[in-house]
């Protein structure tokens, strides 16, 4: 096994898209080396699946719960592949010009390349839209070199950019975004700088809009929950689990939980639905 902590492990990187819309995403792939790792045996039933990390909105493949989840990875000898979406963390491209449709792309690209064998796909926030997103891809996509062997969700925002961004914004608020294509929203995470809000990315979200009919992933799903997130409603996470089909599909609600749900306790839970799957 690699010795590399995450901290130290240098990122990769792929060109994603073409021409003047091509963008320079960073990526830290973790190979497994346990004999029964998904990396290791690609496909056979005694595979360990890999993990793969989708960040949220706004965050970075540095946050505390990539690392552990990287770190949890190294220590049982599974492969673990992150990224930052473009605008994002060490990626090239600019936030602004962001769209839920580019991030996917940039998504498909990086699991597509780097992983190998069934995988746990985790997704936080945005990138748990992200991550049903990427199995609808995959299941177009038919055979595969790695496939999925189940999705990890904590608190879920798929449709973020409509349900929860744009019918909650004010007559003011929809009208700058209109007029100007851009509104600077505040924010209390990072370094509390106001971010871009663009027309742009709330029209093109419209393209990948999943609530509205059923969605089927073919794998077993595990979300976590905070009660008191105040981001990400968890009224939002019971509209989602009516979505996926009744089987093996659970949702954990945190009564005390947080949006970030990044406490130890948040993390060993996150860490024992990944290992629940396999």
């Amino acid at each position: 096994m690699s010795q590399t902590t995450a901290s130290e492990q240098e990122p990769a990187f792929i060109e994603v898209g073409e021409g003047h819309g091509a963008r320079r995403i960073a990526v830290r792939a973790r190979a497994g080396s346990n004999p029964g790792s998904a990396s290791g045996a690609p496909g056979s039933a005694s595979s360990a699946p890999g993990l793969f990390w989708l960040g949220g909105f706004k965050s970075d493949m540095t946050g505390t719960k990539a690392i552990a989840l990287d770190t949890w990875a190294a220590e049982h000898g599974r492969s673990c592949v992150r990224f930052d979406y473009s605008g994002h963390g060490e990626s090239g491209g600019e936030f602004a010009d962001g769209t839920i449709g580019r991030w996917l792309e940039e998504s498909v690209a990086v699991f597509s390349q780097f992983c190998s064998g069934p995988q746990v796909v985790i997704g936080s926030s945005m990138g748990g839209w992200m991550a049903l997103l990427l199995a609808r891809e995959i299941a177009k996509r038919g055979k595969a070199k790695a496939q999925l062997a189940g999705l990890v969700l904590i608190a879920p925002a798929p449709d973020f950019t409509e349900e929860l961004m744009w019918k909650g914004f004010s007559p003011e608020i929809r009208a700058e975004i209109e007029t100007k294509g851009v509104w600077l929203r505040p924010s209390e995470y990072g370094d509390g700088s106001p971010y871009p809000i663009t027309r742009n990315l709330i029209e093109e979200g419209r393209n990948h809009l999943l609530l509205g009919s059923k969605i089927d992933v073919g794998c077993p799903v595990r979300i976590l929950q905070g009660a008191q997130d105040p981001d990400v409603p968890w009224k939002h996470a019971f509209a989602l689990v009516h979505r996926l089909p009744a089987e093996d599909v659970v949702l954990t609600m945190i009564q005390d939980g947080d949006h970030r749900l990044s406490r130890p306790q948040d993390i060993a839970r996150i860490i024992a639905a990944v290992a629940e799957i396999g």
